[in-house]
């Protein structure tokens, strides 16, 4: 009996089902051809054909999460979801700041250790310190495996206001140090350096187009035309982006009054023009922009509006080739949809969008494509369509259809990059080195070198710090190569020899350090330095 009733239970319930797949279908097939929302109406009634039939609990809200990632996968490779908590921690490096301690870290041998206090902010108030190692957050030691950046985030991060307990290691110092942090607003800077890169050459690094991006664009120029900048080198090298308005905010500062900079156009957007104002703090003199294949987005609006309007020269190696435009849209659950809504045009008219028709894992596997190709050695393997031909506004032939072009190639050179490097930057060693290197010497180098002209010019990385380095490196688990070091040495000291400047004052002493063997950096101030290819390409200055 109990059998018999089970199998027509079953039955029933087969035939309820059936009928009531049937009436979702033909309802479906009838709004398919009468209502534009169908496809909504057919995933409407596959989740509610699951929640009624579907052997054991869902998860409704995991499922739809799911199908809108899977749907954006469909789009186009920048059309993304973000969940209610990462929607936050995503907005964060193009807002400029968050709440938190403030200070800079790394992770060596699992201690945290305070690469900088940021200036005015909480822990820098308190007398936290370069090299101090954090042991405890909140009575918890935090030392080990289990530390990593995304565990130091989670317990240093917090809202402003909210206090945090640290205990904190400081070499020379028997006891720990405990402080009380009160969280507030830190910065986020996105110009890593700017300084005086040679007389009369200013050089500036930016690394994203934030919120802040403008104001700190300001203070440097202001800060480099006090020392006599006449001519600049920007630097959009690996440069994925951000807000438009700021590429277009910055943009407007190097081009005189009513050229396009940009447009965007999309199928449910009509074409909108951007046009460049009256100011302009870097109008004239000469302007090298440098660029790579990590270099996109907005880092391509600027770069292709200085090189449509003859305004800069573009050195380096084609760019990403990201001409799309994402608009935010929030869900009922607070989180987003980042969704393509328009492709945007360079003024000559071309979209730099790279084509997507082969899917996402193979646009991003552009860079080993263009590395296979040869593109980045010779430039002569890139060809592009006749169709993709577009003019300067002094008839020089550019193209769309898959990132800048260069006006002057720069190949990329390979050779410094050996396997013993490799090992080393795998195993965190340069980095960690210099880390206990610094905690160790920090009062004889100030003492010895008060001001980073005096170790710029002094310091030398010779045999002696060479040999602690190589003894260190074998206790890592990485033992020195000779033909491996001769083709890395010179990248190894300017690596060692920047670090130890960052740790002892900021990013600028860094980049002033590796610049100075950087050969992208090197050319390009070979090419402000040039006026007859200034003449020659027909660049304003």
């Amino acid at each position: 009996m109990i059998k018999k009733s089970f199998i027509l239970t079953v039955f029933s319930s087969s035939i309820l089902l059936v009928f009531v797949f049937l009436f979702a279908n033909r309802s479906l097939a009838q709004n398919s051809r009468q209502e534009p929302n169908a496809g909504v109406k057919k995933y409407n009634a596959a989740m509610q054909l699951i929640n009624y039939a579907y052997v054991d609990t869902i998860n409704e809200s995991k499922l739809v999460e799911k199908a809108i990632i899977e749907t954006l996968k469909e789009l186009d490779p920048h059309s993304v979801y973000i969940s209610k908590k990462d929607v936050q921690r995503a907005n964060e490096p193009l807002e400029g700041n968050f709440d938190g301690i403030g200070v800079q870290f790394e992770i060596l041998k699992d201690t945290i250790s305070v690469v900088h206090s940021i200036p005015g902010g909480p822990s820098e108030r308190l007398g936290i310190m370069s090299g101090d190692r954090i042991v405890k957050i909140d009575g918890e030691v935090v030392v080990g495996k289990k530390i990593t950046n995304q565990f130091v985030l989670d317990h240093l991060r917090g809202k402003r206001g909210t206090k945090v307990n640290v205990s904190i290691f400081r070499n020379g110092k028997k006891d720990l140090i405990d402080f009380t942090i009160t969280r507030d607003k830190i910065p986020i800077n996105s110009i890593d350096a700017a300084y005086m890169i040679k007389p009369g050459i200013g050089y500036i690094n930016l690394n994203k187009f934030a919120q802040t991006s403008m104001q700190e664009f300001y203070e440097s120029v202001k800060v480099l035309n006090s020392k006599g900048m006449k001519n600049l080198i920007l630097d959009l090298r690996n440069n994925s982006g951000g807000y438009m308005g700021t590429a277009i905010e910055l943009s407007d500062e190097f081009l005189k009054t009513g050229k396009l900079i940009v447009y965007t156009q999309g199928r449910n957007a009509q074409r909108e023009d951007f046009y460049s104002t009256s100011k302009g703090l870097f109008e004239t003199g000469k302007l090298v922009v440098i660029i790579n294949e990590n270099s996109a987005s907005a880092s391509e609006i600027v770069s292709g509006a200085i090189q449509d309007w003859d305004r800069g020269i573009i050195v380096g190696r084609r760019s990403f080739g990201k001409g799309l435009v994402q608009r935010p849209f929030q869900l009922p659950d607070s989180s987003m949809i980042r969704l393509t809504t328009a492709r945007y045009y360079n003024p000559s008219g071309k979209c730099i969008q790279k084509s997507y028709a082969d899917g996402i894992d193979k646009y991003y596997e552009d860079f080993s494509i263009r590395m296979k190709h040869g593109e980045l050695i010779h430039p002569d393997s890139i060809k592009f369509p006749d169709s993709l031909k577009f003019y300067t506004s002094k008839k020089r032939v550019v193209y769309g259809g898959g990132g800048i072009m260069p006006d002057v190639f720069i190949p990329w050179d390979s050779t410094p990059i050996s396997d013993y490097y490799l090992d080393l930057r795998r195993k965190n060693v340069i980095n960690s080195f210099v880390g206990d290197y610094v905690d160790k010497s920090r009062n004889s180098l100030k003492s010895s070198y008060p001001l980073f002209s005096d170790f710029d010019k002094n310091f030398l990385i010779d045999d002696a710090f060479m040999a602690n380095f190589f003894t260190y490196a074998e206790k890592e688990g990485v033992k020195k190569d000779d033909k491996g070091y001769a083709a890395s040495e010179k990248l190894i000291k300017s690596q060692l020899k920047g670090l130890i400047a960052q740790k002892l004052w900021d990013m600028t002493e860094l980049y002033t350090i590796i610049n100075q063997s950087d050969e992208e950096v090197l050319k390009a101030i070979e090419v402000v330095e040039d006026d007859a290819l200034y003449q020659k390409l027909k660049i304003d200055r």
